[in-house]
Formats: C-alpha cells, structure tokens, sequence
C-alpha cells in the first residue's frame, strides 16, 4: 500500500514536469515568432452569433449594415454540440466584452457562405488564438491560403491539450470534431 502511495506521487510530480516542460516548449516556440502589428480595419461588434462567428457594424458607403465575420482558423463546436458550442460562443462573447476590435484579412476574404473571414485583435490580443488555447475551439488547418497565423493556432492547441483545456478536459472531452458533428447532422 505504501508503494502505492509513494508510486502516485511520483507519477503525478512526473506529470506535472512534463506539463512544465510542455508549457516551456510552447512560450519558447511564441517568443521565437516574429512579432507584426496587426493592420485592419476596427469594428463595432454587435453580437456573437456562434463561437467563431459574429457580427459587427459596418459603415461602408455611410450606411451601416451588419456583417456576419468568420474566424480564421478555428473550428468551434457546433451550436447543437453540447455543451461545448454554447460555452465557445460565451466566451467569444465575454473576449469581445462590446468593445471594438480589429478585423485583420489574409488571403482569402470569403466563405463559401459569403461571410467575410478576419482574424479578430482586440488590445494586441489574437481572440481566435485565445480561443483555441482556452480549448473553446480547434485549430482549423485547411487547406486556403489563410495561413498566417496557423502555427500560433497550432501552438495553442496543444498548449490547451496538454493542459486539458476546455474540449481537451479528459473527464468530458469532445468526442467528435466540429467538422465531423456537422458532417454527420447536415440535412
């Protein structure tokens, strides 16, 4: 019995090294990216609509208009997927706080649902990031030339499973991807 005890000890204190290590690796690979200002255009964020779309105000010709923005890549829970979709769009909704943000492009401007695609900054933070590395959401690698930020993205997901961030919890992980609950619900 007390093996056992001394063994769990030296397990969990194994872990946590590893964790610390993991957690080391991660901020050395971020410190060692070049660090860009961000360049965009800022935007009145009206509401969350899921937790990697919203909608902000735009005044283009004068006139403002609501325009549906789609995350860069990040993949969040389905709105149905439960209970993770329902968290990821909160926590969009509590980073953005009704503030305005910086809506920054890449490659391609559009989905194929006409939404326009940015990355979303808000005071020198990267909210898509801060999403993933929460675990609200996965980091999206597809294949669109929208790749500037894909190895932050990557970074932070497995920062978050390591630590077993949100959808990376063991003791409730999501069980299928995004992609595959959407897949599998299309009608």
């Amino acid at each position: 019995m007390k093996n056992e005890a001394i063994l769990s000890i030296i397990n969990y204190q194994l872990l946590m090294l590893y964790r610390l290590f993991a957690i080391a690796l991660c901020l050395l690979l971020a410190s060692c990216q070049k660090l860009e200002m961000p360049q965009g255009t800022i935007a009145k964020v009206e509401r969350a609509i899921s937790g990697q779309t919203i909608e902000v105000i735009s005044t283009a010709d004068k006139i403002a208009l609501l325009e549906q923005i789609r995350l860069i890549g990040i993949d969040a829970p389905d709105l149905k997927q439960q209970p993770w979709g329902e968290a990821a769009k909160q926590r969009l909704e509590q980073l953005i706080g009704g503030k305005k943000v910086l809506l920054e492009s890449d490659i391609e401007e559009k989905d194929q649902f006409d939404r326009k695609l940015a990355y979303l900054w808000q005071d020198k933070m990267l909210l898509n990031e801060q999403l993933v590395k929460e675990g609200y959401a996965l980091a999206s690698v597809r294949s669109s030339g929208n790749t500037k930020y894909q190895e932050r993205l990557i970074n932070a997901q497995e920062w978050a499973r390591l630590m077993g961030k949100g959808l990376w919890n063991p003791e409730r992980a999501l069980r299928q991807t995004p992609a595959e609950f959407r897949q599998q619900n299309q009608k």
